[in-house]
This record gives C-alpha cells, sequence and structure tokens, in this order.
C-alpha cells in the first residue's frame, strides 16, 4: 500500500475551470493582507462581529475539511490533530505545533497569515485559527470544543497561541 498523498499533492489545478480543489472542496488563493484588511477598516463593534462570522465559518467548513483528512489518513485524535499541523504550511496558514491533553489541546502558530495580514492589532485577530482549532478538537474530544487565542502576534507576541477544551454541558 502506497503513502497517503500530502495535501498539496492531493490538489487538482484546472485552469480551464478557474478553480483549485481538493476532491469536493475548493480552494482559492488570496493575499492575507487583502483578506485581513476588510476587518481592519472595520469599526469596533463590527469588526469583531465579523471576525466572529468568520471563526464560524471556518468551523464548520474546516470541520468538513478535518473529517476528510481523517478518513483520508486514518487520522482520529492527536494524530489528526498532527496531520493538520502538517497541512496549515501547505495552505500557507503558518507553522502550527499542538500539545494535545486530556481535556485541552494547545496550538501554537508561527508565522501567522492572518496576524502579518491584519498588522499591529489591540485585540487578538487569528478568528480563522480558532474557527479551524475548534473543528480539530471537537473531534479529537468527540463533542463540540471551544477554542480561543490567547497571545497574537499582532499584538506583539512572539507567536500566536491558542487555547481549546470540551465545551460545558448545558444542561
Amino acid at each position: 500500500m502506497s503513502a497517503a498523498l500530502s495535501f498539496r499533492e492531493r490538489l487538482a489545478f484546472d485552469e480551464a475551470r478557474g478553480e483549485i480543489r481538493d476532491q469536493s472542496r475548493r480552494y482559492m488563493l488570496i493575499r492575507p493582507d487583502a483578506l485581513m484588511g476588510v476587518f481592519r477598516r472595520l469599526p469596533e463593534p463590527s469588526r469583531m462581529e465579523a471576525l466572529q462570522a468568520l471563526a464560524e465559518s471556518i468551523f464548520e467548513q474546516g470541520s468538513d475539511s478535518a473529517r476528510a483528512y481523517r478518513a483520508h489518513h486514518g487520522a482520529d485524535g492527536e494524530a489528526l490533530a498532527h496531520l493538520v499541523a502538517d497541512t496549515a504550511p501547505q495552505l500557507g496558514w503558518g507553522l502550527w505545533r499542538f500539545e494535545v491533553a486530556k481535556g485541552r489541546i494547545g496550538l501554537t502558530v508561527a508565522n501567522s497569515p492572518f496576524a502579518a495580514g491584519f498588522g499591529r492589532a489591540e485585540k487578538p485577530v487569528c478568528f480563522p485559527v480558532v474557527g479551524m482549532l475548534r473543528a480539530v478538537s471537537t473531534l479529537v474530544f468527540g463533542r463540540d470544543g471551544e477554542a480561543s487565542e490567547t497571545e497574537c502576534a499582532a499584538c506583539g507576541a512572539e507567536a500566536c497561541r491558542f487555547a481549546a477544551r470540551p465545551r460545558e454541558e448545558q444542561g
């Protein structure tokens, strides 16, 4: 049995249709400063609402991607987190390092394109990573997770740091 293809090796570039695909999932290239510039231009509280909406969208679509990675590579739990970390630089999402422990996931992202694209900020801005970490943590924990950015390079930190845990049961 041959080794599974990397994310980048699975991408199909169809210039005749003007699209890039990994199976049914479509991707596109966009400069981080163009994307994050949209949010930088919004006034508060609209900025935070829009960034939260982006995190939710990434959670939704990123969950689909993470399930596909899991199915394609047979990775689960901590192995899935490491597979996502291996995929992140292929997407231009910086260098990811997970620390998985019982009931907690830590993530450090060096060279976050979202922090770099936003520029200097008073509050963390890497909401796409928060959404993807929530997607990964939900699969790792086997129930809905919650994630947050605890340090951000846009705020002067050396790297962006995130934490995730299972969402508390409501009842």
